[in-house]
């Protein structure tokens, strides 16, 4: 697998500026996640169209939470929450749809093992601001992560260009970001960049073998 790139939206803007700014990024992301707690489904249905109109490929559109709107919309995939439907009970209805769970503790990854899904967000690993006041995971305990879980992890909170490489030692298969992309003034120059550091390694090892 190679590393990916999640973006997921903050929550904070309105529609008209969330999908312009999807729209900007899709060519520099391997996902981008529709994370908006506060709207109902007929609000996320809403966004989720008019961010395919807006040239988001639908195979790269993650809603969160609401299995029913990613099969309404034919999005690409749905991230699962504490408070989402079992994943058991969700592929018995949605079998062909990516599935991502989110964890935060090594012994969530240890537990989902025998579950059908695609990747793992697991964080918040840096400080930042949509956590105020909580400990940050750190790099020691998503490499613990890692290492209990056959299925992809990605990495989630805080993260910054310039994290990438120590995250790939970590053993992480990806990265999300969330304001590092979503709340940037330009946020194709952001995702970009982001992409960039992910390319790094991967240029250095094709001049390696050229």
């Amino acid at each position: 697998m190679t590393f990916r790139l999640h973006a997921i939206t903050t929550g904070k803007l309105e529609l008209a500026q969330a999908s312009e700014a999807a729209a900007s990024i899709q060519p520099f992301v391997d996902f981008i996640h529709i994370r908006e707690k506060q709207r109902s489904a007929k609000e996320l249905f809403h966004w989720a169209e008019t961010f395919i109109a807006r040239g988001v490929p639908a195979e790269k559109l993650i809603i969160n939470d609401r299995v029913d709107v990613a099969l309404a919309t034919g999005a690409g995939g749905v991230q699962l929450t504490e408070n989402s439907l079992p994943l058991r009970q969700v592929r018995s209805f949605a079998k062909n749809i990516k599935a991502g769970c989110s964890i935060h503790e090594p012994a969530d990854a240890a537990a989902i093992q025998e579950e059908a899904v695609e990747w793992l967000l697991f964080g918040h690993l840096y400080k930042t601001a949509s956590k105020p006041g909580k400990q940050p995971k750190g790099l020691e305990l998503l490499q613990t992560t890692v290492g209990f879980s056959r299925i992809p992890v990605i990495a989630i909170g805080g993260i910054m260009p310039h994290h990438v490489q120590e995250i790939k030692a970590a053993g992480a298969k990806g990265i999300a970001v969330m304001s590092g992309i979503f709340a940037s003034k330009e946020p194709a120059v952001a995702a970009s960049c982001y992409r960039a550091e992910i390319k790094k390694e991967e240029k250095q090892i094709d001049e390696y073998f050229g």
